[in-house]
C-alpha cells in the first residue's frame, strides 16, 4: 500500500471514529428524546386511553347531575386560587369567621406563571391555560414515569407502572388544573437525570419542582443523596446510586418483573471518566436543586416581614403544618368512634399499611437510592401534615416509585390477564373520580 493510500485509510478511520463518537454522544445526550419516546409509545397510548375514559365518565356523570364537568376540572378549590394568582399576582387572602387567614402565598408560583403565559400567547382564559398545562404535564409525567421504571426494571414494568399510576383512585386529579401532574413530570425527569448521571439537568428540574409544590423537598433530597454517595464511593457509585450489579439483568435481557437496567447504564452519562466521578457536575446539580423552593420561601418571608420562616406562618393559617403524623393519627382514631365511621377508619388504616408495605418491598427489591429517598420523603411529608386529611391521597399522587413492586408483579402476568385487571381498575377509578368531583368536599 502506497503512502498516499495509507494516509487516506488513516483519514477514513479517523473520520469514522469521529462520526461514531459524535453519534454516541448525540445518543447519550438525546437520552429520552432519542429512543424513549418510541419505546414509551405503548405506555403513553395506554395512559391517554385511561385518562380519556375518566373524562368520559366524568362528563356523563356530571350531565346526569346537571353539573359542568369542565368547571369541576378547572374552576374549583385549588384551581381557583392558581387562576387568581395568574390573573392578579399574589396578595389575595380570605379571613374566616374563626380568625384563620387563607393566603394565596401558600401556593407555589410555577403553575400560575405557566397559566399566565398560556393566556398571553393565545385566546385562553387562565382556567383554560391551566387545563392545557395539566394535560400536557400529565403526558410528560407518564413519559417520565416510564423512563425511570424502564431503566430500573425493564420496558414491560415501565408500561405497567404508567398504567397503574393512571388508574389510582384519585387519578382524575391528573386531568385537573392542579399542580400534581406538573410536579410529577418535573420530579420523574429529575430522577431519570440522576439515574443517568446528568447532574445539571437533574438540578434544574429539581429547582423547577421546588417552584411547583412544597414537597419539592423530596426531589432535592433525592438529588443530594445520590450526588453525595456518588462522590463518596467514586467508581463504586453505581452500586450505591443504582442497583447492585448482582441484582441487575442485562440491558438486552431485562425480563418482566426483573429489576435491572433499561437502555444504557447508570455510569454512561456525562460527567464520568473511566468510572471516576467528576466533582463539578455533581456539585452544580446539588447547588441548583434547592434554589427554587428556598428562593420562594425566602421571598414569602420577605413579603410578609416574618423572615425565613414566614412561609410556615402562611401554612399555619391554613392549619397545615408538620406534626409527625399526630393529627392524622387522631383523625383516623376518631373514625372508630361510630359504626359507619369505623369502616372509613379501617380503610384509612389499610391504606397507610399498604403504603408502608410498598415502601418496604421497594427496599427489599433494592430500588435505586434516589427513588427510595424521593418516595420516602414525599410519603412522610404527606402523611405527617397536620391538615386536609381528605386530600392526602392526591398529595401522594407523585409518589410513583411506590408502584414499582406492583408494576413488576403485574408485568409477570400474561398480557390478556394484565389487560383485564388494568381495565377493571381504570373503570373503577373513572367512576370514583366522577363521584369524587361531584361531591361537596375538595380533593
Amino acid at each position: 500500500m502506497s503512502d498516499l493510500e495509507t494516509r487516506a485509510a488513516a483519514a477514513r478511520t479517523t473520520a469514522t471514529g469521529r462520526v461514531r463518537t459524535a453519534a454516541s454522544s448525540a445518543r447519550r445526550w438525546a437520552g429520552p428524546a432519542g429512543y424513549c419516546l418510541g419505546r414509551a409509545a405503548p405506555a403513553l397510548l395506554g395512559y391517554a386511553a385511561v385518562r380519556a375514559l375518566g373524562l368520559l365518565v366524568l362528563w356523563v356523570w356530571s350531565a346526569a347531575r346537571g353539573t359542568n364537568a369542565y368547571t369541576l376540572l378547572t374552576a374549583r378549590w385549588d384551581a381557583l386560587w392558581y387562576a387568581r394568582i395568574a390573573g392578579g399576582g399574589y396578595g389575595y387572602q380570605v379571613r374566616l369567621p374563626n380568625g384563620d387567614v387563607h393566603s394565596d402565598l401558600a401556593f407555589f408560583p410555577l403553575l400560575p406563571l405557566l397559566e399566565r403565559l398560556g393566556a398571553a400567547l393565545g385566546p385562553l382564559t387562565y382556567a383554560d391555560a391551566g387545563f392545557l398545562v395539566s394535560q400536557c404535564a400529565s403526558l410528560a409525567a407518564a413519559w417520565g414515569v416510564f423512563a425511570v421504571v424502564d431503566r430500573v426494571a425493564g420496558r414491560r414494568a415501565g408500561v405497567c407502572a404508567v398504567l397503574l399510576w393512571a388508574v389510582v383512585p384519585v387519578g382524575i386529579v391528573q386531568s385537573m388544573a392542579y399542580s400534581e401532574s406538573l410536579f410529577t413530570a418535573l420530579a420523574a425527569w429529575s430522577l431519570y437525570c440522576v439515574l443517568t448521571e446528568r447532574w445539571a439537568p437533574a438540578g434544574v428540574l429539581a429547582l423547577a419542582a421546588g417552584l411547583t409544590r412544597p414537597v419539592g423537598a423530596a426531589v432535592i433530597a433525592a438529588v443530594w443523596a445520590a450526588a453525595l454517595l456518588s462522590l463518596r464511593y467514586g467508581p463504586h457509585a453505581r452500586a450505591t446510586v443504582g442497583l447492585p450489579e448482582a441484582a441487575r439483568a442485562p440491558a438486552s435481557d431485562t425480563g418482566p418483573g426483573t429489576l435491572g437496567d433499561g437502555p444504557g447504564t447508570a455510569g454512561d452519562g456525562p460527567g464520568t471518566a473511566g468510572g471516576a466521578p467528576s466533582v463539578l457536575p455533581r456539585v452544580l446539580g446539588m447547588l441548583l436543586a434547592p434554589l427554587g423552593a428556598a428562593g420562594y420561601a425566602l421571598w414569602v418571608g420577605h413579603r410578609t416581614g416574618r423572615g425565613p420562616l414566614g412561609y410556615l406562618d402562611v401554612q399555619a393559617g391554613w392549619h397545615n403544618g408538620f406534626d409527625g403524623g399526630y393529627a392524622f393519627a387522631r383523625f383516623v382514631a376518631g373514625r372508630f368512634t361510630s359504626s359507619p365511621g369505623a369502616l372509613a377508619g379501617l380503610g384509612l388504616t389499610a391504606g397507610v399499611a399498604l403504603l408502608i408495605w410498598l415502601y418496604v418491598m421497594g427496599v427489599r427489591q433494592r430500588q435505586p437510592l434516589p427513588l427510595l429517598v424521593y418516595s420516602g420523603v414525599l410519603t412522610v411529608l404527606a402523611l405527617c401534615a397536620s391538615g386536609y386529611f381528605g386530600s392526602k391521597p392526591r398529595l401522594l399522587l407523585p409518589a410513583f416509585p411506590l408502584l414499582l413492586p406492583l408494576a413488576t408483579a403485574l408485568a409477570r402476568l400474561r398480557t390478556r390477564r394484565a389487560a383485564w385487571m388494568v381495565g377493571g381498575c381504570a373503570l373503577a377509578s373513572a367512576v370514583y373520580g366522577a363521584f369524587w368531583l361531584n361531591s361537596s368536599g375538595p380533593p
